[in-house]
């Protein structure tokens, strides 16, 4: 006797409709992640983002027993990023006892185009005459070198995952000095010599030469604002709009960064949470 076989499957109506349902499903949720995507770029989203980053810092201090912490700064385009670092053996450094390097796998968080970070603090030497080393008006801001300087700054965590004040001085993996004397190249894509930063960021990749590799200066250029310094406890963040409108008619400290340096954030020393201003 002959049976009829049951054939599986859905029908073209079928289809239709759970494909209408998935298409209206999408329409609901766009606006929702959307409006995820754009609450990073605000203030808020981006002390969000910073404290993550500081508890990231701590649990890799913790983890590694050795100094760890974030590290602000800018690449060559003018984007500023958090870069997770941690002090190195100074057999790996060069020599340097405060020389630390990009955290291996972890790579650098862009933050927010809408804001930008700074500890208003400088090399002194970078004026002349030499200043306090605090930005205080809008002729220190206007130099392009204390700008860079005051937003390239780290925040460093003890391995016991307590807030520390420490020298720093970041450097390539490999810990090369970029110095006359120092010829040997390093292929860290994160910090590196000038020389090797401009070169990836102008696309120059000869034969007889090395590709340019690293996406940030590290700290031998005393001169643009990159040395070796303390860590900090605190910082602000100011609207870059607001700043960049301000900076460009020669009012960033009298506009803008006077007000919002009295909000400053300061760090728990004990628990690395931000102290956000009332």
């Amino acid at each position: 006797m002959r049976t009829k076989s049951k054939q599986s499957g859905l029908t073209l109506p079928e289809i239709a409709v759970v494909i209408a349902t998935i298409a209206l499903l999408a329409g609901f949720a766009l606006p929702a992640i959307r409006a995820l995507l754009n609450s990073f770029q605000t203030q808020s989203g981006a002390k969000a983002m910073i404290s993550a980053a500081l508890a990231s810092a701590r649990a890799i201090a913790a983890k590694d027993q050795h100094y760890a912490g974030v590290r602000f700064q800018q690449d060559l385009s003018g984007s500023q990023y958090m870069i997770f670092i941690i002090n190195e053996e100074p057999s790996k450094m060069g020599g340097l006892t405060i020389g630390f390097r990009a955290v291996k796998g972890v790579k650098p968080i862009k933050l927010p185009d809408t804001i930008v970070v700074m500890d208003l603090r400088y090399n002194p030497d970078l004026l002349n005459p030499p200043g306090d080393g605090f930005i205080n008006s809008d002729i220190e801001i206007s130099n392009a070198n204390i700008f860079r300087d005051t937003a390239s700054f780290s925040i460093i965590f003890s391995p016991s995952g307590k807030l520390v004040i420490h020298d720093v001085r970041v450097r390539n993996k490999d810990g090369f000095v970029d110095s006359t004397s120092n010829t040997d190249i390093s292929d860290d894509d994160v910090f590196n010599k000038k020389q090797q930063v401009d070169q990836k960021y102008n696309g120059y990749n000869e034969t007889a030469n090395p590709p340019g590799a690293g996406k940030f200066y590290q700290d031998d250029y005393p001169a643009m604002g990159l040395w070796a310094e303390s860590s900090r406890h605190s910082f602000i963040i100011c609207e870059k709009d607001k700043f960049k409108k301000a900076y460009d008619n020669g009012r960033a400290w009298t506009d803008c960064l006077a007000q919002v340096a009295s909000g400053r954030i300061y760090i728990n020393s004990y628990t690395g949470t931000m102290i956000l201003p009332d």
